[in-house]
């Protein structure tokens, strides 16, 4: 062959190599609109692979919401029904029914779904005794609502769906009778009491627990969520946040000890944010999350019956949520920090916090270890994966649904090859089973050699199979120190059990030369005075 023609051949060779790498490109950024990353040890924020790429994105449109306008339809409202959502602000997955419920706050309505997101039900009200809203029919109507849970109750298991009926300034309890009918069943308005002394009443966020005791965010409610009994009665706060420590506060405090009563009077009070959101899991806890940006204090919880973080910093462990650190836009020239607007515990322990700011998704395992971040802003393009206004989050087994009120669309995340080997890695790590959890491990690490999580489950594997020397190394790359000591002094013992044998000759063989060389040096000592003495 000539050398041409070798030339010409590796020209062709190169330029299908190029080709075929520029489609995967292409590919790749069609699929993840967002740079996937992780963080180390030192907090440098480092690339890793993708754990979820957009599935769909879901419009009015594509919800089939024009059906709500047909007057043949079962769900016909009115023939000016609005076919797209409008300023969305929250969205809940009902899993005992596998049904998404949609607060359509900007047009007055709450949407149900199926698992394809196709709507079967539109509720613009419900009936029942009540004074607020109420039209010429009797119903009484929403008026930008902001939350919604739904939950089957345990007593009668009748499905209750609650509302955060924001500007109507009450909560309610309704039960579903058709796809367009509500009947109420419980009413909450503003407690009649001193200790509720807000002037207003804007319910924005709801939950029921296990007992149908009801927790509602009032906006400006700075003393936790507003609780309430299954019989409507105020019960008090819950879950409080606690006042950001930071230099101005510590001044102001060691000032009122030495200022007069006119001065403290004077003096700005300092009180906590109230959060945001909330969610609440299988086991009764609830989680809780603080918009405010640049909030570290108590930016996510998790309360125990009694509204106590079990996540405490007092306790000596460490938990950080979001960003590390902020983040410069060099096209608007601002700095962006984590808004943290939203959260959701799914149904297999993970929890998945959702940045306003940002656009992103931060999913942590049940013990707060960092797994994965995806999702991005973007405020130029339309490009799908990508959020304006994302106001809630949801999980559906391992899918992640995010809505946004500003592009009033619902995209729809699944988890990648990368994503599924984790997730199923850290179920097995959250359970004990380190050993089992192994192989996973490793094809991570295969997948994403920086992903610093893998090393410490490999190195628990091996401390786990008594392999204590791998384990240190394995421990040792993830900087993980309490483990690397534990791994240290299983290793140790190991090799002074198998050592022991031969320890014990080599020190009764030391012990026997000392005696020897004592019991010679004392003879000899001997021996030089009795020849002295001769020699005299």
């Amino acid at each position: 062959m000539s050398r041409n023609k070798i030339s010409l051949k590796r020209m062709i060779s190169a330029a299908l190599a190029a080709g075929l790498a520029l489609t995967m490109t292409v590919t790749a950024f069609a699929d993840e609109p967002y740079t996937a990353y992780n963080y180390d040890y030192w907090d440098d924020a480092i690339p890793s692979q993708s754990a979820y790429r957009v599935e769909k994105t879901v419009t009015g449109a594509d919800m089939g919401l024009d059906r709500l306008s047909d007057p043949s339809d079962p769900l016909y409202i009115s023939d000016d029904a609005p076919a797209k959502l409008s300023d969305a602000k929250d969205l809940f997955y009902d899993q005992d029914n596998d049904t998404f419920w949609v607060c359509d706050s900007g047009n007055n309505r709450i949407l149900r779904l199926d698992t394809d997101l196709k709507v079967t039900g539109c509720y613009t009200g419900f009936t029942g005794s009540t004074e607020i809203s109420v039209g010429e029919d009797g119903r009484s109507t929403f008026l930008n609502p902001n939350g919604i849970y739904v939950k089957k109750s345990i007593f009668d298991d009748k499905l209750y769906v609650y509302i955060a009926d924001t500007d109507n300034s009450r909560a309610v309890k309704c039960t579903v009778e058709s796809g367009t009918e509500m009947t109420l069943v419980q009413e909450y308005t503003k407690p009649d009491t001193k200790l509720y002394d807000s002037e207003t009443f804007n319910p924005s966020k709801i939950l029921a627990d296990k007992a149908e005791n009801i927790y509602v965010v009032c906006k400006s409610v700075n003393t936790g969520s507003v609780q309430f009994n299954k019989d409507g009665e105020f019960q008090g706060f819950y879950g409080a946040n606690r006042v950001e420590v930071t230099a101005a506060v510590i001044a102001q405090k060691l000032w009122r000890k030495i200022a007069s009563n006119e001065q403290i009077s004077a003096m700005t009070r300092n009180v906590p944010v109230e959060y945001a959101n909330f969610d609440i899991d299988a086991d009764g806890f609830i989680y809780t999350v603080t918009e405010a940006a640049n909030t570290t204090t108590d930016a996510v919880k998790k309360l125990n019956p009694a509204g106590y973080n079990i996540w405490d910093n007092a306790v000596g462990d460490e938990y950080s949520f979001g960003d590390v650190s902020s983040e410069y836009d060099s096209t608007t020239n601002k700095t962006y920090k984590c808004r943290l607007t939203d959260i959701c515990v799914s149904d297999n322990g993970t929890i998945n916090v959702l940045d306003y700011e940002n656009g992103r998704v931060f999913q942590y395992d049940k013990l707060c270890n960092l797994l994965c971040i995806f999702g991005t802003k973007n405020s130029t393009s339309d490009q799908a994966g990508s959020f304006l206004g994302p106001n809630a989050i949801e999980a559906r087994g391992n899918e992640v649904y995010i809505l946004d009120g500003t592009k009033n669309d619902i995209t729809v995340y699944t988890e990648t090859t990368f994503g599924n080997v984790v997730h199923r890695a850290v179920l097995l790590y959250d359970e004990g089973r380190y050993s089992d959890a192994r192989a996973d491990w490793e094809e991570v690490i295969k997948r994403d050699g920086g992903y610093a999580m893998a090393y410490v489950g490999l190195g628990k594997a091996c401390l786990n199979d008594g392999e204590y020397i791998k384990a240190l190394d394995y421990f040792k790359t993830a900087y993980d120190q309490d483990d690397y000591d534990k791994a240290f002094k299983y290793a140790r013992e190991e090799w002074l059990r198998d050592n022991f044998t031969v320890i014990m000759v080599v020190i009764i063989v030391l012990i026997a030369l000392l005696i020897v060389k004592a019991v010679l040096k004392k003879k000899g000592i001997k021996l030089i005075k009795r020849k002295k003495k001769e020699g005299n």
